[in-house]
């Protein structure tokens, strides 16, 4: 399989469906496909048309089972040509500006865990599971992991997964508030859309600004995040005009009344 095929990119309408394409080896991060993973994005991030990305597994057993353990085996976490930090899809996906909605089709383990976590959210099918097997493996995190799955379902419950390296499944990670959304798997990217449609009725540019100011706060302590966004917010709403606001009331009005 060439690098042109390890990641499929479809657009429409300003959404990026972008899929991991290794269903036979459950959609692992190889070094190729890491590589085209960022060089998917990077093409993704310089349309102009391009607002919104889901990101999803090809097949339905994996969304990603995380580093290529195989190719791994042959050469070490050493090896030049695997060299973890130089081709970091976390990094890739964080280089997206817009929202990035994860559709978890199947398994996320360990750094496929690390991928699900570098999304602004997740929706999942009955068949996703996570699980965090870096201790199994015998190395540590370093795409996030440690940090992010604390912050998101608790210290307590973060420490179980990643020491025993445990299953859960995807009624546990909707009680957990891991994902947001499970969905009968046929209708996965279908729902996917459909919220990333919600989104697009938004402003494109408000919409990315909303996103890092979300981001940047998360990672201050409560009070810089409070001076984060009236900075930031007060300069972005200082630029809107009466005519702005007026052409926006009118688009809200008539979303009310088409939902209605």
């Amino acid at each position: 399989m060439t690098n042109d095929n390890l990641v499929l990119s479809e657009v429409e309408d300003g959404v990026a469906l972008v899929t991991l394409n290794r269903p036979e080896a459950m959609n692992a991060l190889s070094t190729e496909l890491r590589i085209a993973l960022s060089q998917t994005i990077d093409r993704l991030e310089a349309d102009p048309d391009v607002h919104i990305m889901i990101l999803t597994g090809a097949g339905d057993r994996a969304f990603t089972a995380g580093l290529d353990l195989k190719e791994l085996g042959d050469v070490g976490l050493g090896g030049p040509s695997v060299h973890i930090e130089a081709h970091d899809p976390v990094l890739s996906i964080n280089r997206f500006s817009g929202p990035i909605i994860g559709a978890v089709n199947g398994v996320a383990i360990t750094g496929g865990f690390e991928i699900a976590l570098a999304c602004d959210f997740l929706i999942a099918s009955p068949n996703a599971r996570f699980a965090d097997t870096h201790a199994r493996v015998g190395i540590l995190p370093g795409w996030g992991l440690s940090q992010k799955l604390s912050r998101l379902i608790g210290i307590s419950r973060a420490k179980e997964l990643s020491f025993t390296g445990n299953f859960i499944d995807a009624d546990t990670a909707l009680e957990w508030g891991l994902v947001n959304h499970i969905v009968p798997a046929d209708q996965l990217i279908e729902t996917a859309k459909k919220l990333a449609d919600d989104m697009r009725s938004c402003e494109p540019a408000s919409l990315k600004a909303y996103r890092k100011l979300i981001n940047d706060g998360y990672a201050q302590t409560f009070g810089e995040a409070m001076e984060t966004e009236l900075q930031v917010g007060g300069a972005l709403n200082r630029e809107v005009t009466a005519q702005d606001v007026e052409r926006r009331r009118e688009a809200i009005r008539a979303r009310g009344q088409k939902q209605g």
